[in-house]
């Protein structure tokens, strides 16, 4: 119970930044005194630690690799300074890089007993998701990162279409590269299955939306153009960070050719939305699919 309140937390305040005062007053607040990004460290490292006290597995080690690890795009984005940028610059894709390569290669689980390294993954993973708001929505105030909540009807039936167009794509070229088998019927019950949307909005869906959407690809069209070009670089790595993933043999080329796929499909509905929720709404319906038909 106290580990499903820790991400529950999480969850909530990763939502709470869909609030445009809530966006708006830290704006301000960054801007007076840039120095307070620095409080942030501290803060996530402490709740860092009490999730890993709740199970079972603090260490100093730990604990700092922690505050190294949120310190390290602080760093970054404070010399780059709050506010001040009309596009990207090299401090802020090294930020987005230090957010984002320790987690995908699991830095510092090796302190971490295995039966805890699922939970203090997802705290982790909802620190890095949370800091990078706080980082390029709040304090250097990028546009273009569209986290706000759909605003008209076409951000709603965009991911339908983006589906309706994309799902004969991935299907058509996963079986027969064996990612994925022949289509079933789900054996899971119906509570399991939209109890499931939510679980994969909220913890795979949404984050990776905003990692590669919101600030990946919004960042490269920045600096290049918001153009095909950017979408399918952006496209490109997302697939190669599913290269690392199960189940098949890795590196797992077949996961990276459908990811590379579903990624232009999710970067061309958050150009057209006005949401990235729109991309993680697409994001969400091809993984529920592939989860309970394939």
């Amino acid at each position: 119970m106290p580990q499903t309140f820790i991400l529950a937390a999480l969850l909530g305040l990763v939502f709470a930044f869909f609030s445009g005062s809530l966006q708006n007053r830290l704006r301000v607040l960054f801007g007076q005194n840039p120095a307070l990004v620095w409080s942030l460290p501290p803060l996530l490292t402490a709740a860092f630690a009490g999730a890993a006290l709740v199970a079972g597995v603090l260490s100093l080690p730990l604990a700092l690799s922690m505050l190294a690890y949120t310190s390290a795009p602080v760093l970054c984005v404070f010399l780059a300074g709050p506010n001040s940028a009309k596009k990207p610059g090299l401090l802020d894709f090294l930020a987005i890089l230090l957010l984002w390569l320790p987690l995908e290669f699991g830095a510092g689980s090796h302190w971490v007993p295995r039966p805890a390294q699922g939970f203090l993954h997802s705290v982790a993973y909802g620190i890095a998701i949370l800091l990078g708001l706080m980082l390029f929505l709040c304090f250097r105030g990028f546009r273009g990162m569209k986290y706000v909540l759909p605003r008209r009807p076409a951000d709603l039936w965009l991911p339908l279409a983006g589906f309706a167009a994309t799902a004969p794509v991935l299907i058509a070229v996963g079986i027969p590269i064996g990612f994925i088998p022949l289509p079933h019927l789900p054996s899971a019950g119906t509570g399991k299955m939209a109890a499931a949307v939510f679980l994969i909005l909220a913890g795979t869906a949404l984050p990776e939306e905003i990692l590669f959407r919101s600030l990946i690809q919004n960042f490269i069209g920045q600096r290049r153009g918001d153009n095909w070009r950017s979408l399918a670089a952006a496209a490109f790595i997302f697939g190669c960070a599913h290269l690392d993933n199960g189940p098949q043999p890795l590196p797992n080329w077949r996961y990276m050719i459908l990811a590379t796929i579903a990624g232009v499909a999710y970067g061309k509905v958050f150009r057209k939305s006005s949401t990235v929720v729109s991309s993680a709404l697409l994001h969400t319906m091809v993984d529920w699919t592939k989860h309970f038909f394939f």
